[in-house]
């Protein structure tokens, strides 16, 4: 036998409790839808259910015990009127009739109100939610339940006047608006004053019934009017609402029909869509958009007429500080500054002349479209617009474009034997009003001959620059930011009459065709080939763009005797 082990106290495990196999089995365990509960059974309430309980019931003593009081207090105000005895609450001054001491409240009664000691046995309930919504509203009923002072009372009375006022004015106005059927002439007085902002929506009004009374004159006049006094209701209506002078908006209800004059006076309040047009020479449309949507940009194709072009919604960056911007990647362009060149369509390797070509937009275009071959003049009158041209095509990477300072009225005395040449001439900017609406009051009947006299000039050094005998060319596009006939047909009316030029198709595809009879003056009948454009239609800049094709002089007078023939041949038939 060994010795026996001496161990420490300390370190020997002590057998705490039965054996592994001495543990007993526990009670089992049943899910909680087994159980069956009696429903007769009461829940418990909690000594703090009880004493929220017990606080309602004299809160609303004590509402009843405050209304008693109030009562009690007219009744006696009343009392010491008819006996013509003052009463002084707290105040001996004249105050006393406006201001009132706030009273205290009356703290809870403390009979019978004493907490009952919380039973250790009774578990809490966490009713947070209940106990947040009744202290809410015992807060705004004892908001209610102050006595307001009169000050209070009278502002109340006050806002409610207004507000009943208003209303008032708001339902005299609509029912004037549906009741007036016929339109009321305004008293001389009356034109004369300026019309306020509150009486813009009956001037809208009276406008659409004097285009409505327009429309079917015959039926819907008054007796003793006339129609002409019906128009000049309308003009100085019309230049009252929109703020126009009555030179620009005489020129306006000449030009579009009465159905279509409200459209296009309020599409001029409403800018045109930011639009950006792709460099070709630098990178695609598709890989442009992609980057510009990656850095923020919401962008989307501008329409199926252009394979360049982009419109932008909104941009979390500055549209003109992009990498892409900076690299030359695309140039920021107007929709209706990409038709003019679209209608020149340039080929490669021939010689192009943009008489006035600042700031560069359209110079670039035609430069990509040339792929950089052949060669670009691009001309302004202007030295200081002339370094715009500059910078852009540094930035847009084109290397066939030579830019020049000269006045486009004699340039074909330093140049010529030009393929094409685009003439975008500076004009009133009637098309434009968007851009800039100081043109609704400082345009007058002088700044528009100055206009057109310079284009005419233009137009003819342009025609007197282009090589007629050019295989591939010999055409010239003009082009105008203006709506005006004066600027337009005319303009092309006179170079047909003084050049040896015709008329011919622009290829675009849409647009409204030019005017061939305006106000009692008849066009050249292939005018039709001009195209117009308008904010109120086609959502761009109002714009008008014509091509003119350049035939030698031995051509211009064979057509001469061919017409001038067909003319005797039609007389001898009659």
């Amino acid at each position: 036998m060994g010795r026996r082990k001496i161990t420490d106290e300390k370190t020997v495990k002590q057998i705490r409790g039965p054996g592994r196999k001495a543990k007993k089995q526990g009670e089992p365990t049943f899910p909680k839808e087994l159980i069956q509960t009696d429903s007769t059974e009461k829940k418990k309430v909690s000594s703090r259910g009880k004493q929220r309980a017990r606080k309602r019931l004299q809160k609303e003593e004590l509402k009843q015990t405050i209304k008693k009081k109030t009562k009690l207090k007219t009744t006696t105000k009343r009392q010491s009127d008819d006996d013509e005895e003052e009463q002084i609450n707290g105040y001996t001054d004249e105050n006393q009739q406006w201001l009132k001491p706030k009273k205290k409240k009356e703290l809870f009664d403390n009979n019978g109100t004493e907490e009952e000691p919380m039973d250790d046995d009774v578990p809490l309930n966490d009713e947070f939610n209940q106990m947040e919504s009744t202290s809410e509203e015992e807060e705004d009923d004892e908001e209610n339940d102050e006595p307001k002072l009169d000050i209070e009372k009278q502002s109340k009375k006050l806002r409610e006047k207004q507000r009943q006022v208003k209303e008032r004015s708001e339902q005299e106005l609509l029912t004037n608006i549906q009741q007036q059927e016929k339109v009321q002439f305004p008293s001389g007085q009356e034109i004369t004053k300026e019309v306020p902002q509150a009486d813009l929506q009956l001037l809208m009004h009276r406008i659409r019934e004097v285009i409505n009374v327009l429309n079917d004159f015959k039926n819907k006049r008054e007796i003793n009017r006339s129609r002409k006094e019906y128009i000049d209701l309308l003009k100085q209506d019309l230049c009252n609402y929109y703020s126009y002078n009555d030179f620009l908006m005489n020129k306006i209800i000449e030009l579009f029909p009465l159905a279509e004059i409200i459209d296009f006076l309020e599409a001029n309040e409403v800018q045109r869509p930011v639009t950006i047009r792709t460099n070709t020479l630098k990178t695609r449309r598709r890989d442009l958009a992609q980057a510009l949507i990656n850095r923020g940009v919401n962008v989307d194709p501008l329409d199926k007429w252009t394979k360049v072009g982009l419109v932008i919604y909104n941009s979390q960056v500055p549209i003109g500080a992009t990498p892409e911007y900076l690299s030359g990647h695309y140039m920021i362009q107007g929709a209706s500054s990409f038709l003019p060149v679209m209608a020149l369509a340039p080929q490669p390797n021939e010689r192009i002349l943009d008489m006035c070509a600042a700031p560069g937009g359209k110079t670039t275009y035609i430069g990509s479209l040339m792929r950089n071959s052949g060669i670009l003049v691009a001309n302004d009158a202007n030295k200081d617009r002339a370094k715009a041209i500059i910078g852009n095509t540094h930035r847009l990477g084109l290397t066939n474009t030579i830019v020049t300072n000269l006045d486009g009225r004699h340039f074909s005395e330093h140049m010529g034997g030009f393929d094409r040449c685009l003439v975008d001439a500076p004009c009133s900017g009637t098309g434009v009003i968007a851009k800039d609406p100081a043109v609704k009051n400082c345009k007058d009947e002088k700044d528009i001959q100055r206009c057109f006299t310079a284009q005419r000039q233009l137009l003819l050094n342009a025609i007197d620059s282009i090589n007629e005998s050019s295989i591939t060319g010999g055409y010239i596009v003009y082009s105008t930011c203006s709506i005006l006939t004066e600027e337009n047909e005319a303009v092309i009316q006179y170079a047909l009459n003084n050049r040896p030029v015709k008329l011919v198709e622009t290829g675009l595809e849409f647009g409204v065709e030019g005017f061939t009879n305006f106000k009692g003056t008849s066009f050249h009948p292939l005018m039709k080939y001009c195209r117009r454009y308008y904010p109120h239609l086609h959502n761009l800049d109002g714009f008008f763009v014509a091509k003119l094709k350049k035939y030698s002089i031995k051509q211009g007078h064979k057509k001469e005797s061919e017409t001038t023939q067909k003319k005797t041949d039609q007389i001898t038939d009659d």
